[in-house]
């Protein structure tokens, strides 16, 4: 057999490159494996590991990583960003000293945004969302959830759903979406929370479902949003639907969202400052994801940290999220959450890149991202850094040298 013959064809070999696997696999610190080599066939990974030991490879493509350092494609599991409008005013009320909360009582928060997107036509929802989008993915984001929940309406939400969907039509990254109809009350059922579920259930969502319009299912359980009870209901239905289900749970006080949506299985509990032991504790039972948005936290100055030793003993995942919406999190930079999750939470580097990469995978039930094995889809960032934790530990830089989505490069 000839030395052309014995050599496996691929599309693309990056060598000379320190890799980032983070795969539990690999015992060193960010799965890290030095003077690596990824090779890449039809989308997925299908060799990794020290470049002297790679197979001979006929490549239609090599990139000579000149040392640098390879990651997982970053993954921002918590996003708000098809919205119109923008509420600096509220900004500077919170700075006078107005509460998040108080804000919604007098009619802004998220009622204030719901107006604008209301009003907001498709195209104008879609060019302003592929700005954001496109923002995230100069900074590494290659997979991205998208949020409704600006509509409270039957056909805005569809609508922004709609959008979404065009976002990940139109760009080089993969896009997850997730309804969240039961984000606020509406102003047509002030005072009428139940009746407001009901048409969450009995309308919204069954149309949202027959339309293949979401991935996932979402609500606000708080004292200014919706009862475990209420968010039970929603709950029911979307499991009739067969569709997975997530929650902003314990962010400004702890009615136990946590531990109901693990009961329900849920892909993860979102925010979380006032976890309790219980919450964790079904949270770990049910295989939860813990996503932590320390923009949020920053922005509306809370002091109320997510009980971080508590998750880490538990071996609940961990994941972080922009957040990025445009009032508590007016913040659209991943690379951003990473700083603050060190900063704010105290969480590891090492934590936070795992946040937003293998358990933000998990976070959106995406089984074949958010690490570098083989088999995996070939989302990657090749970064100019001399150490992983650079990426936690500069901001105002963008060391992103070249990203892949199923393995193509992505040009912005």
């Amino acid at each position: 057999m000839s030395l052309k013959e014995a050599m496996q064809v691929v599309d693309l070999v990056i060598n000379n490159v320190h890799v980032m696997t983070m795969s539990s696999t690999v015992d060193n610190a960010y799965g890290l494996i030095q003077d690596g080599l990824v090779a890449i066939h039809n989308q997925n990974i299908v060799w990794v590991g020290e470049q002297n030991q790679a197979p001979n490879f006929q490549a239609v493509e090599t990139v000579n990583g000149q040392g640098k350092y390879l990651s997982p494609g970053l993954i921002d599991c918590h996003t708000h960003l098809v919205f119109a409008g923008n509420r600096a005013n509220e900004f500077e009320q919170r700075l006078t000293g107005v509460s998040y909360e108080e804000i919604a009582k007098q009619g802004g928060g998220i009622i204030s945004t719901v107006k604008a997107t209301r009003a907001a036509t498709e195209q104008e929802l879609l060019d302003l969302a592929i700005k954001r989008a496109t923002q995230l993915m100069s900074e590494g984001v290659t997979s991205l959830e998208i949020k409704s929940g600006y509509g409270l309406d039957t056909d805005t939400e569809i609508k922004m759903l709609k959008v979404a969907r065009k976002v990940g039509e139109q760009l080089p990254i993969n896009v997850k979406t997730t309804f969240l109809g039961a984000h606020a009350i509406p102003p047509e059922f002030k005072d009428n929370a139940d009746g407001y579920i009901d048409l969450l259930v009995n309308e919204t969502l069954p149309l949202v479902a027959d339309l293949g319009l979401a991935d996932a299912v979402d609500g606000f359980c708080e004292n200014i949003g919706f009862s475990p009870i209420q968010m039970s209901k929603l709950f029911d239905k979307a499991n009739t639907l067969n569709l997975p289900v997530k929650l902003h749970a314990e962010q400004l006080s702890d009615l136990s969202g946590a531990e109901l949506v693990a009961n329900y299985h849920g892909l993860s509990a979102d925010h979380l400052e006032y976890l309790s032991d219980n919450s964790i504790k079904a949270m770990q039972q049910n295989n939860t994801v813990a996503v932590l948005l320390p923009g949020a936290f920053y922005t509306l100055s809370e002091t109320k940290l997510p009980p971080i030793n508590q998750l880490r003993q538990a071996n609940v995942p961990i994941a972080i999220g922009s957040d990025y919406n445009p009032g508590s999190s007016p913040l659209c930079s991943l690379k951003l959450m990473l700083h603050m999750a060190c900063t704010q939470f105290k969480l590891t580097p090492e934590e936070t890149v795992l946040g937003v990469t293998k358990n933000a995978a998990l976070a959106l039930g995406l089984n074949n991202k958010g690490t570098i094995e083989q088999g995996q889809s070939a989302d990657l960032c090749l970064w100019d850094i001399q150490h992983p934790a650079e990426l936690a530990y500069t901001f105002g830089v963008n060391p992103l040298l070249t990203s892949w989505v199923e393995g193509k490069k992505i040009s912005l």
